[in-house]
């Protein structure tokens, strides 16, 4: 029981970090936007959604779903503070699931060395593999380049302009196509 309730924390804490990073970049970048909205913070009451961090995650875990998923409150940015809109908003993108993965990384790199000391912990090796897990799998599933995740942002920042309406297509679809492939995976797992 313990372990159920414990996906749901580390999952609700890996997207409030992702969350934040998105601010401090586009912060770092010159957009004042998060910071001025009080969304640099690992505070859950400013990022959580009640339907994406609550509602959705807990009828998923309830329903048995194989598939955990959900979101935080998105930090706003505004491009018109970035000098290169493009670039720069494919940059802050990107720092989300860079996060989630340098997340998972120290927690790696904790687990190894408790590993090579011979430190032993009851029940440690598993939540530690399980805050790995789920970072490395938002990171992952952000990275997908369908809208509103951010690999589509990222995308479009290495799209040329001659790719335009590749861009123009996944923005008016990619919720679509994103919804599609989530109810696949459903089916298939």
């Amino acid at each position: 029981m313990v372990i159920p309730f414990f996906y749901l924390f580390v999952f609700l804490f890996a997207a409030i970090i992702h969350e934040v990073a998105h601010g401090a970049m586009a912060y770092k970048l010159g957009d004042p936007t998060a910071k001025d909205a009080g969304r640099l913070t690992l505070n859950p009451i400013r990022h959580i959604d009640p339907v994406g961090s609550i509602l959705l995650p807990v009828m998923l875990y309830l329903f048995q779903s194989p598939i955990l998923f959900g979101w935080a409150k998105p930090v706003p940015f505004n491009p018109m503070f970035l000098k290169n809109p493009k670039r720069d908003g494919g940059l802050i993108a990107l720092a989300g699931p860079v996060s989630n993965f340098a997340v998972a990384a120290v927690f790696y790199a904790i687990t190894t060395g408790m590993s090579v000391f011979g430190v032993i912990i009851p029940n440690l090796p598993t939540f530690l593999s399980i805050i790995i897990f789920v970072n490395v799998w938002l990171g992952i599933i952000n990275l997908v380049p369908l809208p509103p995740l951010d690999g589509s942002k990222v995308l479009f920042m290495l799209l040329p302009k001659k790719w335009h309406g590749v861009e123009l297509f996944l923005e008016k679809n990619g919720p679509i196509l994103l919804m599609v492939l989530i109810l696949m995976l459903l089916f298939v797992f």
